[in-house]
């Protein structure tokens, strides 16, 4: 995989622990802007570790984060949540001092409270979340395009070396992503709302469609309109990193269900009553909503190879370690 452009490279050795959609993309972007000179990938089973290498998405493959993280000057960890002390545990004896060490997890309070205790002094920790992604998983699913015109957010703790989370910033912006300094807490109650609640909904509705004993499943396919579509899309992603996204941002995702539950028990009374107006209104904002997504460049381009949509996250931005936040410098 040639590179696009001879560039100076912002990092040196990228260690890449896991190496699927997200992973994979990762590394794509990477080779084709040259922002690293030599990328390390690392993976658990044998065929993942050689599809890697077949389609030269890293220059070595290694079976164990110690491995893999040896010399890394980044270090990005894009696995599910739960395997996050396992592979900090592993890799902390290699890890070399100055390091940054980041991931790509969809909830970040979880990710600070696993990682800061396990990873050794002299060691910077920035967490980001790149808001994208599709259905596929595992490395064949990758894409360079992936990040473009999307949001990644960072949750740096407060003191962070400043460097660091410029460097991480700019990794994020070469790869054609919007970046937003976010405080964790907030991160996940935003995410929370635009993509964690969404998914329980679509899992949830997808599954009573299966089992009403009234549908049958072929009328199901054969049937299924538009949003019913748009629902089986969101509810074949990953199932073991969104299990672990709903346990690891439990409070959050229970607080905005508990909103969720309300107004849908408002929604249901405007149904029975035929309270028209109710509905009309709701209706209308949230027709609002949309426009203002797409607005925003975040709405699904139609036919593209994004599955997934992806919204924009506001939220408040502050310093981390005496930088600007991200949206200042842009």
């Amino acid at each position: 995989m040639a590179r696009r452009r001879e560039v100076e490279p912002l990092f040196d050795t990228v260690a890449l622990v896991g190496t699927g959609l997200i992973g994979s993309s990762l590394a794509r972007v990477m080779r084709r802007e040259g922002l690293a000179r030599r990328i390390v990938g690392c993976a658990r089973t044998r065929r993942t570790r050689s599809v890697c290498r077949e389609l030269q998405l890293v220059d070595a493959t290694f079976a164990s984060p110690r491995q893999a993280v040896k010399g890394a000057d980044l270090v990005v960890i894009c696995s599910p949540v739960s395997t996050y002390a396992a592979i900090a545990e592993a890799m902390a004896p290699s890890l070399k001092p100055g390091v940054i060490v980041s991931d790509v997890g969809s909830v970040k309070r979880a990710v600070v409270d696993t990682l800061a205790p396990r990873i050794p002094a002299g060691v910077h920790l920035v967490p980001g979340h790149p808001v994208a992604g599709t259905e596929r998983s595992g490395p064949e699913a990758g894409f360079a395009e992936m990040f473009r015109g999307r949001w990644c957010i960072l949750t740096p703790a407060e003191g962070t070396d400043a460097s660091a989370v410029r460097r991480v910033t700019d990794l994020w912006r070469r790869a054609g992503s919007h970046v937003e300094i976010m405080d964790a807490t907030h991160h996940d109650l935003v995410l929370a709302v635009t993509s964690h609640l969404p998914h329980l909904i679509a899992y949830n509705i997808v599954g009573t469609a299966a089992d009403l004993e009234s549908v049958t499943e072929s009328e199901v396919f054969k049937y299924s309109a538009g949003g019913f579509r748009d629902f089986t899309r969101i509810a074949a992603s990953d199932p073991v990193m969104w299990r672990d996204v709903f346990l690891h941002n439990r409070d959050a995702v229970l607080e905005v269900l508990g909103r969720f539950n309300e107004d849908l028990s408002a929604l249901q009374r405007a149904i029975r009553w035929g309270q028209g107006d109710a509905l009309e209104s709701l209706f209308s904002r949230t027709r609002a909503i949309r426009r203002g997504v797409i607005e925003a460049g975040q709405a699904e381009v139609p036919g593209g190879p994004e599955a997934g949509t992806v919204i924009k996250c506001p939220g408040r931005k502050r310093r981390a370690g005496g930088a600007k936040p991200a949206s200042a410098r842009r």
